[in-house]
């Protein structure tokens, strides 16, 4: 599985921050940040999920607000 971000619509309400650490809050730009992640496009990044990290990265997508977070597995969207 892969999360997809999309940075450019994060708001800033860190619900992906408390539903899986991969997710760290910016206060200095009002956004979440996706550690370890690549920039697969402008402001939009990738990170693979661990295995055992699975349910909190799909927690962290459903939280969103405004549907900044993509939940992938393979090509298939699942959130």
């Amino acid at each position: 599985m892969k999360i997809r971000y999309d940075r450019e619509t994060c708001i800033g309400m860190f619900q992906c921050v408390e539903e899986w650490d991969a997710f760290e809050k910016n206060l200095d730009e009002g956004k979440a940040e996706l550690a370890e992640s690549t920039e697969v496009e402008d402001g939009i990044f990738e990170v693979e999920v661990p295995d055992d990290a699975e349910l909190d990265a799909e927690f962290a997508a459903r939280a969103c607000p405004v549907d900044a977070i993509e939940l992938y597995d393979g090509d298939e969207q699942v959130v």
